[in-house]
């Protein structure tokens, strides 16, 4: 009896050891008070291209009875890119937060700009206590280099017109660029570049960022008929970027208005008329439209065309037109300039005439009668007193 209950008491002694020793390990009696560090933000996973500057708003939670103090760090950081810590305006390489209560943090991550499309992680850890896996899918593969597009490479216009053209330059580089900008178009062409409002034969942008640039063509004076290529381009020692441009030159406006014989200059009675035979030319390489004809003259002066207009003019030709004069019956004898006017809406000549006036042959005659009367009064004078 006395064995038996030794046993017993043997056995519970065991069992009392037994639960102490792995109660523990089981759960049965907590090791630690309960709650802990979470590291949280809300997008843990997102899609950015090459180049793109990334911050994540995250919140260290302590749910524990006590103040936390743990080193911050990252993990598994990809090669080339760069992270930064900061919290209340200070970079942060250590953070402690009080019982019950959260500390924020900004997490700053550049990707770089030559990189491989694919999928990308890293972790954010505080201490042992803590870890917050995070995941960047690059959609596109990554170039360290400039750019030049535009959305608009071609336009059409006639030889007079300026070609404006919109492009951006894009600096995909890790540093700041001063790009030189420079044209090779062809002999006579004039290309200038403006940005923020001003032209510039310069840009600084950024990396990463990019410009707006306007590129104004104007077309060389003799221009013809045809499709010239305007290559533009950004650069300096360490990179360049190159755009061909093109403009479509549908024609050259330009006309001549002057006589048959090249003559510039007719004479006139007072109050009389003349008529003068013009010739319109087309000198331009496109067809003219709805030309015009109109005058400027002397007071009391009229100039009428015949016809007044002309409804097409085809590159190379000429038409004749009839100007009749007839000049104010007031005019003294002398030398009047008319203008005559030749205009479409792209292209106008003027010919520019010097008018002689003549007096009227009555007048002449009358002018002799008044001197030989004069004369024979003279004459009259001399013998009636010359005797005495």
């Amino acid at each position: 009896m006395t064995r038996f209950l030794r046993n017993i008491k043997l056995t519970g002694l065991i069992f009392l050891v037994l639960a102490l020793g792995i109660g523990p390990l089981l759960g049965g009696i907590p090791a630690h008070a309960a709650g802990g560090l979470t590291l949280y933000t809300t997008y843990t996973s997102i899609s950015v291209p090459p180049g793109e500057s990334l911050n994540y708003n995250v919140e260290l939670k302590n749910d524990t009875g006590s103040v936390v103090t743990v080193p911050l760090s990252i993990e598994g950081l990809p090669q080339n890119w760069t992270a930064k810590m900061t919290g209340g305006g200070w970079d942060l390489n250590e953070i402690s937060v009080m019982p019950n209560s959260s500390q924020s943090i900004n997490l700053a991550v550049t990707v770089p700009m030559q990189i491989d499309k694919g999928t990308y992680r890293f972790t954010l850890k505080a201490g042992t206590l803590a870890s917050l896996p995070l995941t960047v899918q690059i959609t596109e593969k990554g170039t360290y280099q400039t750019e030049l597009t535009t959305d608009q490479a071609n336009m059409e216009g006639h030889s007079d017109a300026t070609f404006t053209y919109s492009v951006n330059l894009q600096n995909r580089t890790a540093e700041k660029q001063t790009y030189a900008l420079t044209s090779q178009a062809e002999a006579g062409w004039d290309v200038t570049f403006s940005a923020d409002g001003k032209q510039v034969s310069s840009v600084e942008v950024d990396p990463g960022a990019s410009k707006a640039i306007t590129v104004n063509v104007k077309p060389a004076e003799n221009v013809t008929k045809g499709t010239f290529k305007i290559p533009i381009r950004a650069h300096n020692q360490s990179t360049d970027a190159q755009l061909v441009l093109e403009a479509a030159i549908s024609g050259k406006y330009s006309m001549e208005l002057t006589t048959p014989s090249g003559l510039l200059s007719t004479s006139v009675k007072a109050g009389g008329s003349k008529t003068i035979e013009l010739v319109v030319k087309n000198t331009g390489t496109a067809d003219l439209t709805d030309i015009n004809l109109t005058s400027s003259t002397p007071a009391n002066w009229e100039v009428t065309f015949n016809p007044k207009t002309i409804d097409k003019l085809a590159a190379g030709k000429s038409t004749t037109v009839e100007a009749k004069l007839t000049s104010s019956d007031k005019a003294i004898a002398g030398d009047y300039v008319t203008d005559m006017t030749a205009q479409a809406s792209e292209a106008s000549s003027t010919a520019t005439f010097r008018v002689a006036v003549k007096g009227s042959v009555l007048w002449g005659w009358i002018g002799v009668l008044i001197i030989l009367i004069i004369l024979g009064g003279i004459y009259v004078l001399i013998r009636k007193y010359g005797r005495r």
